[in-house]
């Protein structure tokens, strides 16, 4: 065919339609609200169902959202429920669009992590004691109102807690019931209670990417539905 009558094919087919489309834009692009920092995590389902998915982490560059990384991730065994709605104690974890307050870890935090990171201790727990005036809080020694039965002493985590940052999920301002205690955390040997757990390097990259001054979020849905993480 002479290369006029092709230039007159593909001319005609991208009249159709029938050329390549155009990319679509990057997930954070399509979401609603991306906190208004220049960092993000996004940790995605593939239904409510799913206890699997992955998690991505972007910079904003020049106007434009960059993956940087990203990683198989777990989610609660019971799946995912909307953040609002949440009640303790079901497995689920929670969707929505939060803070990361501050990272804590067993061992020491990686080298160049920017985040105030708090080290564990033998007496470090987290209060889930809906009565305690402690609830979803760190306490250490545990608060004399919080219940070792109704808290996490954090240190016999070993292998989840090794590295991990507090998802603001319920805890500026704590509603009872709602839970306690969800995390951006390393894997265990299965599902979550209700957080979000990654490989332990991938923690590691996340650690030394996440930079406070450039205010990162992580938001957590599904790929579609009610749940959807393009909602937050």
């Amino acid at each position: 065919m002479r290369p006029g009558a092709v230039a007159l094919a593909v001319s005609s087919l991208l009249a159709l339609g029938a050329g390549p489309s155009a990319p679509s834009p990057p997930l954070p692009a399509r979401m609603a609200d991306t906190g208004g920092g220049t960092q993000l995590i996004t940790a995605v389902a593939p239904k409510r169902a799913s206890t699997t998915g992955t998690v991505t982490w972007w910079d904003l560059r020049g106007g434009r959202w960059v993956r940087t990384g990203s990683a198989p991730a777990r989610f609660g065994a019971n799946g995912l429920v909307e953040g609002a709605a949440r009640a303790q104690g079901t497995d689920t974890t929670p969707t929505g669009l939060y803070g990361l307050p501050y990272a804590f870890g067993i061992e020491a935090a990686p080298r160049g992590t920017a985040y105030t990171y708090r080290r564990v201790h033998r007496d470090s727990w987290w209060c889930q004691d809906n009565d305690s005036r402690s609830y979803n809080r760190w306490t250490e020694p545990r608060a004399a109102d919080c219940r070792a039965a109704e808290s996490e002493q954090l240190i016999t985590y070993r292998a989840q807690y090794a590295h991990a940052l507090v998802i603001d999920f319920n805890y500026e301002r704590p509603v009872r019931g709602r839970g306690a205690g969800i995390f951006l955390h390393v894997n265990g040997r299965g599902a979550t209670a209700g957080c979000v757990s990654v490989p332990k390097d991938a923690m590691r990259r996340i650690l030394t990417w996440a930079d406070p001054a450039k205010r990162p979020h992580i938001a957590v849905g599904t790929t579609s539905g009610t749940t959807a993480v393009t909602r937050y």
